[in-house]
């Protein structure tokens, strides 16, 4: 049997470049034209993040039909508070609460492949296919993946690396915020050939397995541009560039050409029977503001900073990830900048720090009153345009691991945790954030040409290409088969179908954890990339 249903994920992907990169007025020469056919034969739609446009909860929300609220990851790292601790871990496939389509398409006969995705490490143990998980170091890629002679097989391929495959930890320190013009060039153009590694997996399952479905996610659309924005956007192209500025979005432009020559060759190589679906985790926009929230907090009496001697040492631990807060007075804090929230310390017994339960409520509304008040010195506008409490929009069993409040900046941008004033200030140059607006699109046999439908939300993509394979549709999913994107004569041949059956399932994953030293290089990767101070 053929393949019947290719995603292809791009991570950070935004219409605002994909529209530009595919634009063939004029008689103009697009850079993506295989995209741009899409764009006319297919259906396209902005795809709704989760609240917090992440990665982590935006994939696995994705890849489980399910909000952050029931399948309880939110955040690169997850924290356990025990009175005047707070410990840290990274999250992987075993703290999902759901499962996800990778196994229920599974024990339904269907056979998967599911190439670079996010907290897929460890594997399920019943998968019916190929599995090569994203995000963990390459010494872990020959465990974590899928059948276990897969990874020999695919030593076997031309141009195989596995470190080139794997996040290298030296190459991601080189996105860190402040990089020369040498190091930002070797950054782009050092994932040209990575993605490329993945490229060959997809396309060698393709050829010599079919799978049933067939998925791979690219991600150096986001790491570009993190780093690149300033380059890519076309609203910020100066009317006359530097030479520098031109190499830059030279570089920036052979990625994403090279990438729509993946996605047509994906697409070719799967078959004409196949339908094809496109989606990324999150938008991309333009963050033009530092806001240091925990020193907002401090001003404001929540968090107090621990009182350090002037030592190297004490420069690293100010350095690491809160080493310098007063826990025993400290009520209310950001954990790390990518989770843009803030959690209030509540004290669970008798004796402990924190706020007492009784006074939650009215502590949390004067938290938010002071959080309002948050300004641009200059202008006296808000600096944070919304506050989200967490049971509004992250009800369900993992709600209590959500941060108390999610903050929302005018920007999008991503909050610092650092001890540094001012507290709000403009950036020297303009960076990339994530934006909750990211791209859809679906084309192939029995999908509507050349439209574009109203926004729908990340969780629906799940249920949609469960609906692609033929397979009934958990009830108890947040997202919805995307009707709209089919013909009326496929919706009639093919009714969408659900089923009662629980999807709770995560714990069928096995495998080792991470050694504390390999955590460690991941944080600090993380650092690199902006997400973590």
């Amino acid at each position: 049997m053929s393949t019947r249903t290719l995603l292809i994920g791009l991570d950070g992907a935004t219409f605002s470049i994909l529209d530009d990169l595919t634009d063939d007025t004029n008689g103009r020469q697009p850079v993506m034209p295989f995209l741009a056919k899409i764009y006319k034969e297919g259906v396209r739609s902005k795809l709704l993040s989760t609240p917090n446009p992440l990665t982590p909860p935006a994939w696995m929300s994705l890849m489980t039909g399910k909000s952050p609220g029931k399948h309880g990851v939110y955040d690169f790292i997850r924290a356990e508070e025990r009175g005047n601790d707070v410990f840290f871990t990274l999250y992987d496939a075993r703290d999902s609460l759901a499962e996800t389509i990778w196994s229920i398409a599974s024990r339904q006969g269907r056979r998967v492949a599911a190439l670079n995705f996010p907290f897929t490490a460890p594997p399920p143990k019943n998968l019916n296919g190929f599995m090569v998980p994203g995000f963990i170091p390459w010494k872990h890629l020959r465990r974590n993946t899928t059948p276990a002679n897969f990874y020999d097989r695919l030593k076997e391929l031309p141009g195989f690396n596995a470190k080139e495959l794997a996040w290298d930890f030296q190459q991601e320190k080189q996105a860190i915020n402040v990089l020369s013009d040498e190091d930002r060039e070797n950054w782009i153009s050092y994932h040209l050939p990575r993605e490329q590694q993945w490229f060959r997996i997809a396309d060698f399952l393709l050829a010599e397995e079919n799978p049933d479905l067939m998925a791979v996610m690219f991600d150096g659309v986001d790491k570009l541009q993190h780093q690149a924005w300033l380059f890519m956007d076309p609203q910020l192209q100066p009317e006359t560039m530097s030479d520098y500025h031109q190499r830059m979005r030279s570089l920036c432009m052979d990625y994403f050409r090279q990438l729509d020559g993946f996605l047509e060759n994906l697409a070719t190589a799967a078959g004409p029977d196949v339908q094809l679906f496109i989606a990324s985790d999150h938008g991309f926009t333009a963050t033009y503001e530092v806001v240091r929230i925990n020193a907002f907090l401090h001003e404001k009496g929540y968090l107090k900073w621990k009182a350090m001697p002037d030592s190297e040492e004490a420069s690293r631990r100010e350095d690491s990830m809160f080493a310098n807060l007063d826990w025993e007075s400290t009520t209310a804090y950001c954990r790390t900048p990518s989770s843009n929230g803030i959690t209030i310390r509540t004290s669970k017994n008798p004796g402990e720090p924190g706020v007492q339960p009784e006074e939650y409520e009215s502590f949390r509304q004067k938290l938010i009153s002071d959080l309002k008040e948050l300004k641009h010195p200059d202008t006296g506008v808000r600096i944070i345009t919304h506050i989200h409490k967490r049971e509004d929009i992250f009800s369900g069993p993992a709600m209590e691991e959500a941060p108390d409040l999610l903050l929302v900046l005018r920007d999008f941008g991503f909050v610092s945790i650092k001890d540094k004033q001012p507290v709000v200030e403009t950036r020297s140059e303009t960076a990339g954030t994530h934006h909750p607006d990211g791209v859809f699109f679906a084309s192939g046999p029995g999908i509507r040409k050349g439209d574009m439908i109203n926004r729908k939300n990340i969780t629906d993509v799940g249920a949609t290409l469960l609906y692609s394979l033929g397979l009934e549709i958990p009830e108890d999913f947040d997202g919805k088969v995307m009707e709209e994107i089919f013909t009326p004569e496929f919706l009639v041949d093919n009714p969408v179908m659900t089923t009662d059956q629980a999807t709770n399932q995560a714990k069928d994953v096995e495998g080792d954890a991470m050694s504390e030293e390999e955590k460690d290089k991941l944080m600090a990767q993380l650092k690199m990339l902006g997400y973590m101070e």
